[in-house]
C-alpha cells in the first residue's frame, strides 16, 4: 500500500513540530494555572507518557514489523473486536484532526487575518496537506525535514532577542507548595506527549528500523526541552499574569524592540505556527488515511484522500461549535482521552500480545 521509506530522523524530524506546534502556544498558560511558577517542571514530568509511548509502539511494532495497529489489533484480539477497535482509532484520528485544524483557523482569524473567513483558512489548510499525504510517507518525511529549520530559528531568535525583558527572579520559589502543582500542570501536556503513538503509522516504512526507537526517544527529549524553554521564556517575561494569557508566546513576543524599527516580531510566531500546523495536520492526515484504507482493506489509500479530507474540515466544524468549545476540549477531554487512546489501550494489547506469544511458545515446547 505504502511504497516509500523514509529514514528514523526523519521520523524524528516528523514527530517533533507535530507535537510542540500547538503545545507551544496555548499550553503554556493551561500548565501555569496549576503549577503557577513552578509550570517549567510540568514538561518534564509529561514527557514520561511520552516515553512509555514510544516504547509501547516500538514494542508492538517489533512484534508486528510491517503492519500499524489497525492490522494488528485484529490478530491481537480476533476479528470482530480489532475491527471495532480499529474504528475508534480512526473516529478519534479523523475528528481530533478536525480539532487540530480548527485550533489553527481560530489562531489565525483571532490574531491575524481577521476579516477572513474561518471556513477559507482551514479549506485552504487541508487542500495543502492533501497534496503531501498523497505524495505518500516519502513526500511527507522530505517536507518536515525541509521545514524544520524554518520552524526551529524563529523559537532560537525570540530568545536572543528577549534578553533584556526576561526577569529571572520570577523563578521563585522553585516547588514552593510541594511538587502536586507541577504533576497537576502536566496532566494536559501529557495529552500531547501521547501523540508519540503516531509513529505506529510511520515505523514499518523506516529504510533503518533498528534506530526507529534511539530517533523516537530522541524527539521526546527535544519536544519535552523546547517545552520547558518555551514556559521558562513566558515565565521570565509574563511572571504570574502568564495564566490569563490565551497565547502566552505571542504576547512575549510583542515585548521585542530593538531600536525603533525591529519590534511587531508577532509574525515569526505565525510563520513558526503555520510550519508547525502544516505538518501536524499533515502526519494526523496520514495516519487516519492509510488507517481508513487498512481498515477497508483497500489495495491503495489514495482514493480515500479527498473523502477523509472533506470528513475532516466537517468535524472541525461539527465537534466545536465555537472557539471556547475548542478550548475546553483541549483542557478537560483531550488529555484523558488522548492518553487513553494512545498509551493505556496500546499498553493494554501489548500486555495481550506478550500473553499470547508466551502461551504459544509453551505449547510449542510442550507438543516437541
Amino acid at each position: 500500500m505504502e511504497k516509500g521509506k523514509i529514514s528514523s530522523l526523519q521520523m524524528a524530524f516528523m514527530m517533533y513540530p507535530t507535537i510542540v506546534a500547538t503545545a507551544i502556544l496555548g499550553v503554556p498558560s493551561i500548565t501555569a494555572k496549576y503549577a503557577e511558577n513552578d509550570l517549567w517542571i510540568s514538561p518534564i514530568l509529561a514527557s514520561l507518557i511520552g516515553y512509555a509511548t514510544v516504547y509501547i509502539a516500538y514494542k508492538l511494532h517489533q512484534l508486528y514489523p510491517k503492519q500499524t495497529v489497525i492490522q494488528f489489533s485484529e490478530q491481537i484480539i480476533g476479528r470482530i473486536p480489532g475491527k471495532i477497535l480499529g474504528f475508534l482509532f480512526l473516529f478519534f484520528y479523523i475528528p481530533i484532526t478536525g480539532q487540530i485544524l480548527r485550533s489553527y483557523g481560530e489562531f489565525i482569524v483571532d490574531s491575524f487575518l481577521v476579516k477572513t473567513p474561518i471556513s477559507v483558512i482551514m479549506a485552504s489548510m487541508v487542500l495543502l496537506c492533501a497534496f503531501i499525504v498523497r505524495g505518500g510517507i516519502e513526500v511527507l518525511g522530505r517536507a518536515a525535514q525541509l521545514f524544520f529549520p524554518i520552524f526551529i530559528l524563529p523559537i532560537l531568535l525570540l530568545i536572543i532577542l528577549l534578553g533584556s525583558d526576561l526577569e529571572f527572579k520570577n523563578i521563585l520559589p522553585v516547588l514552593g507548595n510541594g511538587i502536586n502543582p507541577p504533576i497537576k500542570g502536566s496532566i494536559v501536556p501529557g495529552g500531547w506527549f501521547s501523540e508519540f503513538f503516531l509513529i505506529i503509522f510511520i515505523l514499518p516504512f523506516l529504510s533503518d528500523m533498528k534506530k526507529g526507537m534511539k530517533n523516537g526517544m530522541m524527539s521526546v527529549f527535544a519536544v519535552m526541552m523546547t517545552l520547558v524553554v518555551v514556559n521558562l521564556l513566558v515565565l521570565f517575561v509574563l511572571g504570574s499574569t502568564t495564566a490569563t494569557k490565551n497565547y502566552p508566546l505571542m504576547s512575549v513576543s510583542r515585548y521585542i524592540s530593538l531600536g525603533d524599527f525591529f519590534e511587531h516580531l508577532e509574525s515569526a510566531i505565525m510563520a513558526v505556527w503555520i510550519v508547525g500546523a502544516f505538518v501536524k495536520i499533515s502526519v494526523f492526515y496520514y495516519a487516519a488515511v492509510l488507517g481508513t484504507a487498512q481498515w477497508l482493506n483497500l489495495s491503495d489509500y489514495r482514493p480515500v484522500v479527498w473523502p477523509i479530507g472533506i470528513l475532516i474540515v466537517e468535524f472541525s466544524f461539527w465537534s466545536f461549535p465555537s472557539s471556547i468549545d475548542v478550548s475546553r476540549y483541549d483542557i478537560i477531554a483531550f488529555p484523558f482521552h488522548g492518553m487513553l487512546m494512545q498509551t493505556l489501550i496500546p499498553l493494554l494489547l501489548l500486555v495481550i500480545a506478550v500473553v499470547k506469544r508466551k502461551k504459544q511458545r509453551k505449547k510449542e515446547s510442550n507438543s516437541t
